[in-house]
């Protein structure tokens, strides 16, 4: 006879097939305890519906990929205003970028259900929470900027903008580079392109 630990492990392990097969909307909880081979008593035993066991499979790498993102920034922000400028000799940047491609890969099927089968769940707006977070560190990183090289101040469109394509690189490596090795190639290029692309719009003409 299974103990509740294996019954439960054995629930999100045919619920995360059942997400990943179907997305959030169209998953069946009937279909879920079918291949767990438990009635739905048993799964209302250890989850509170659908959406708590979704939660239950990405709420927890979602939790320590925003660590890992404002460690990131809270750290880049103690950067004395000159070195902002030279960002491309820190090499923060990249190592960080490659931490979180990283971790999203070693946890590959929980970040595909958040950023491509959560829709209908509270997950659904993660992506636009990610851009949130670093639209506000932007922000404070573009003052800094702007007041240090004695220039106008970047307009918010500039800094939203900035944010959704930072962010939607990721979703995009998670969405069409397999192989992580790969990502992690593509990323460090990537990110020598946005720091320059960064640098620049500071400079006086």
């Amino acid at each position: 006879m299974k103990t509740d630990k294996e019954t439960r492990d054995n629930l999100l392990r045919c619920a995360k097939q059942e997400f990943l097969e179907k997305d959030y909307m169209q998953a069946s909880l009937r279909n879920i305890c079918k291949n767990a081979g438990v009635t739905t008593g048993a799964l209302y035993f250890f989850f509170q519906d659908k959406e708590d066991l979704f939660a239950n499979l990405v709420q927890e790498p979602l939790n320590r990929l925003y660590q890992i993102m404002l460690k990131h920034y809270n750290e880049e922000m103690e950067y004395p205003p000159e070195m902002l400028n030279r960002l491309e000799e820190v090499g923060d940047d990249i190592d960080a970028a490659k931490r979180v491609i990283h971790f999203m890969y070693q946890n590959l099927e929980e970040f595909q259900l958040l950023l491509i089968k959560s829709k209908g769940s509270r997950f659904e707006n993660c992506i636009d929470q990610f851009v949130e977070i670093t639209e506000k560190h932007y922000r404070r990183m573009a003052d800094q900027m702007c007041e240090y090289m004695h220039v106008p101040r970047l307009d918010d469109y500039m800094i939203h903008w900035l944010s959704h394509m930072h962010i939607d690189i990721f979703v995009h490596m998670l969405s069409h580079e397999q192989s992580e090795e790969e990502a992690l190639k593509h990323i460090e290029v990537i990110v020598k392109y946005l720091i320059s692309g960064w640098i620049r719009m500071f400079q006086k003409e």
